[in-house]
């Protein structure tokens, strides 16, 4: 294992990244007033949207949309962050941080493109009228396909649960206390916590606005970025 030759409270790459989503989210607010829209800029858009960008590949997973979204991930990575990147070391913290962060987006762009090319494929006509942000109210999924295609992504909740996951295999054994009171193991926790993202991502619910799958696609490129290492480096545990 990594042995770090002190630890911080707050590591330098945890704490930059606190500053960039923290200055990012309050950029947002401020630029609204004057007309600029970062959320559009910046948020992951669907390939079919006019407004999508290969930058927003990345940049979104910096972005927030409200200040509770943004204390609930910022806190977590706190909580995680600090300890991993003082295990791992800042380098392969960040590469963790950004491959789970893309893999997450990768994942939630593959399921919501197979859902998107789904719903246009028995109402090919419907497609043009979602790519303008109009539906037709007559026809049930019209609606839905519209959310699909003009809905942006925010938020670092991908790699938070990369973090999430690679904190319950390293520690499995520490307890976490949910709401500061239940007592859960790290491992438990993980598993539950993963289990409920499955079930709420196959409901498919649409008034959920919750991108499900990238949570998942952040933990499924934890566990393999990590048993990578750990089979190609003898010194990673």
């Amino acid at each position: 294992m990594y042995r770090p030759s002190s630890f911080s409270q707050l590591p330098e790459i945890v704490k930059n990244l606190l500053i960039i989503n923290g200055l990012l989210f309050f950029a947002t607010i401020s630029l609204q007033k004057l007309g600029i829209d970062l959320v559009k800029i910046l948020g992951l858009h669907q390939f079919q949207s006019p407004d999508f960008r290969p930058h927003q590949i990345v940049t979104h997973f910096f972005m927030h949309g409200s200040l509770t979204h943004l204390f609930f991930n910022m806190f977590a990575l706190w909580m995680f962050g600090k300890i991993l990147e003082n295990v791992w070391g800042a380098k392969r913290f960040l590469i963790f941080y950004i491959i789970t962060g893309l893999g997450a987006a990768l994942i939630h762009l593959l399921i919501t493109q197979y859902q998107i090319i789904s719903l246009s494929n028995q109402f090919p006509e419907l497609l043009d009228l979602a790519v303008e942000g109009r539906y037709n109210t007559g026809i049930g999924i019209s609606k839905r396909l519209t959310q699909l295609v003009i809905t942006p992504t925010v938020g670092a909740s991908g790699a938070v649960f990369g973090l999430l996951l690679a904190f319950g295999m390293l520690f499995p054994n520490t307890l976490l206390y949910i709401y500061f009171a239940i007592p859960i193991k790290a491992k438990y926790f993980v598993m539950v916590y993963g289990a409920i993202e499955l079930y709420s991502g196959l409901s498919n619910n649409p008034a959920d606005n919750v991108a499900h799958f990238a949570h998942l696609g952040g933990m499924l490129f934890g566990y393999i970025l990590i048993r990578y290492w750990k089979t190609n480096s003898d010194s990673f545990y």
